[in-house]
């Protein structure tokens, strides 16, 4: 059974930084397969209101097949990969520009990322994600992201979206995930079947007994049922991101989670930076980076490895991959993932920043470790 914690619960109103996801259901009417533009205008309103206070929202957006199915007569029957392509393709014109749409008049600028599985999967792609992501909030943007159901293929699906954005609050680091849905959270068995059934409004572990109560039954547009989202659940709590599912259908959603509106939370023991720290620490070193004395100062206040402060580089290692940072006397410091490869970092080692394109030819970050993603 699920625990009830005596410590606080989290809240929608701490969140730093927040990843919400919409299902296909909120943003598409079943009847007629039109955006719900009145509803998606007060999650514009939650967002921006969530943004002014300081915190970066992120949006997991479902929708694009249903809108383009509807613009290309397909009917209400299943699709083959081939038509769900050719709608997703038609409906996510229409999905970014209603987000942008909505949100520019409260002076949101809205972005659209479209990932596929591969995307998370190999490292190189992850980290130009997240890298992304963090260039974008970091100016403003509110990213809105969804699988490429263009081109995505059983293979390389994340297969729906809640388990996306499970995926993204980790690449993003968020503190709390929201999966807005038809439901309003988790509950021992089926509401719909058993009046017996109990809503659980935290979950501290989730326990084979916890798995037991998740059906499989999703919406007639979404793909996802209980047990996807408690997949999310797992992989976002274990990154250090508590997660909420709660009722989405209401006019401004996010507002009435925080106003107590009835949901189930999934608690996280630790926060995202030290989950993350944890998580590189774990990891077996394909390199070693040593440092001047100067950049062991600076890494001791907190600051990202520059190239000017590597003395040598040894091992072979491709970019993204966790390194050994040493000291001038050889001493481990801790490990961190490296945003060169070895090849790369051995030419621009003992140089300044400002000089990596002269010497590699191309533009390149300006640290050889960031800080975010080291552990020492």
């Amino acid at each position: 059974m699920a625990a009830l914690t005596e410590t606080a619960l989290p809240t929608l109103a701490g969140a730093r930084r927040l990843v919400v996801k919409i299902g296909s259901a909120l943003l598409v009417d079943r009847q007629n397969g039109a955006l719900r533009a009145d509803w998606l205008a007060t999650l514009a309103a939650d967002v921006a209101r969530i943004k002014a206070r300081g915190a970066d929202v992120i949006v997991v957006s479902s929708g694009s097949i249903a809108l383009g199915r509807g613009a290309l007569k397909l009917g209400s029957g299943a699709l083959s990969l081939d038509e769900a392509q050719a709608a997703a393709a038609v409906g996510q014109i229409r999905l970014a520009r209603a987000y942008e749409e909505v949100l520019a008049p409260h002076g949101i600028t809205a972005a659209q990322i479209l990932l596929t599985l591969d995307d998370s999967d190999d490292r190189r792609r992850y980290l130009n994600t997240r890298a992304t992501l963090a260039a974008l909030l970091g100016r403003g943007a509110v990213p809105i992201v969804n699988e490429n159901d263009t081109i995505a293929t059983d293979e390389i699906r994340y297969g729906d979206n809640d388990r996306l954005a499970a995926q993204v609050a980790v690449m993003a680091g968020a503190d709390v995930c929201v999966l807005l849905s038809d439901v309003d959270g988790l509950y021992t068995a089926n509401p719909v079947t058993d009046p017996g059934a109990v809503h659980l409004p935290v979950v501290d572990a989730i326990t084979p007994a916890i798995e037991a109560m998740a059906g499989d039954a999703g919406s007639g547009l979404s793909k996802g049922g209980m047990k996807t989202k408690l997949m999310a659940a797992r992989t976002a709590t274990a990154a250090g991101c508590a997660m909420a599912i709660a009722e989405g259908g209401v006019p401004h959603p996010l507002t009435a989670l925080e106003e107590g509106a009835r949901a189930t939370w999934f608690t996280a023991t630790l926060d995202p930076q030290a989950a993350r720290k944890r998580w590189i620490s774990a990891m077996k070193p394909r390199g070693t980076l040593r440092l001047d004395a100067g950049a062991v100062e600076a890494l001791g206040r907190g600051k990202s490895l520059l190239p000017a402060g590597v003395t040598e580089v040894t091992g072979r290692f491709r970019r993204g991959d966790p390194v050994t940072l040493q000291g001038p006397d050889g001493a481990a410091l801790g490990l961190g993932l490296s945003r060169y490869n070895a090849e790369e970092a051995r030419a621009i080692a003992g140089h300044r920043s400002d000089e990596i394109e002269a010497i590699l030819g191309y533009p390149g970050r300006a640290a050889l470790v960031h800080r975010d993603d080291m552990a020492v």
